[in-house]
C-alpha cells in the first residue's frame, strides 16, 4: 500500500505541475485580474525613494510605526477608519533592484511543491477513504483539493479585495489541479481488499 501511496502522490504532483504550467502559459487563468501600472516608471521611482526596504505593505497604514501597542491601534482606529474612506487602499509586495529573475530555482520549487502536494493528497487519501468506490475516492480528494483552494484565495479577496478575476482564475485552476491529482491517486490508491481483485 505505501508503494501505492508514494506512486500515486509522485504521478498526482507531476500531473499538477504539467497543469499548472499549461494553465500559465497557454490558457488566460494565470493572469486573471492583472494589470501593469500605467505611468510605471514614475510610480516606481516613487517607490524606490518612499520604501526602505523590501517587504510586505498594507495601505493606507495607521502611521504609528511597527512597535505600536494594540492600545494605541484602537485609539488610531477612528483617524484611520476616516483616512481609508478617503484614501487609495491596497496592498503591495515590493522588492528592491535585486538583479534577474531566479526563474530555474522559482520553477524548481514550484515542482517540489506540487510533489509534496500529490504526496500528502495520496497520503490523506490512503488514511481516510479506504475501501471506497474510485468515483468516491477521486472525490475524496477534490473536496479537500477545494478546502485547500478557498483558504487562502477567498480569504485576499475578502480581506485584501483582491480582483474577484484573478481569485476565480486561480480558484479555477486548483480545482482543476486536485481535479488531476484525485483521478490519478485513486487509480493507485485502493483499499488491500480492492487491490487484490
Amino acid at each position: 500500500m505505501a508503494k501505492r501511496v508514494v506512486i500515486a502522490g509522485i504521478l498526482g504532483g507531476v500531473a499538477m505541475f504539467l497543469w499548472l504550467f499549461v494553465a500559465h502559459e497557454f490558457l488566460p487563468l494565470g493572469e486573471m485580474g492583472v494589470g501593469e501600472i500605467p505611468n510605471e516608471a514614475a510610480v516606481l521611482a516613487a517607490m524606490r525613494s518612499a520604501l526602505p526596504q523590501g517587504g510586505l505593505y498594507l495601505f493606507p497604514g495607521f502611521g504609528l510605526g511597527p512597535n505600536a501597542t494594540s492600545q494605541q491601534r484602537k485609539e488610531a482606529m477612528p483617524a484611520y477608519t476616516k483616512k481609508y474612506e478617503q484614501s487609495p487602499h491596497g496592498i503591495l509586495i515590493y522588492h528592491p533592484a535585486s538583479g534577474a529573475f531566479p526563474f530555474g530555482a522559482a520553477l524548481a520549487r514550484e515542482g517540489l511543491l506540487n510533489l509534496v502536494e500529490g504526496l500528502l493528497a495520496a497520503w490523506l487519501l490512503a488514511w481516510a477513504a479506504p475501501g471506497k468506490g474510485y468515483g468516491a475516492r477521486v472525490g475524496f480528494v477534490v473536496v479537500a483539493g477545494i478546502l485547500a483552494t478557498l483558504t487562502t484565495n477567498v480569504e485576499y479577496w475578502n480581506w485584501y479585495e483582491f480582483p474577484s478575476s484573478y481569485t476565480a482564475g486561480y480558484m479555477i485552476t486548483q480545482a482543476i489541479g486536485y481535479t488531476l491529482v484525485g483521478l490519478i491517486a485513486a487509480a493507485f490508491v485502493k483499499s488491500d481488499i480492492a487491490a487484490q481483485n
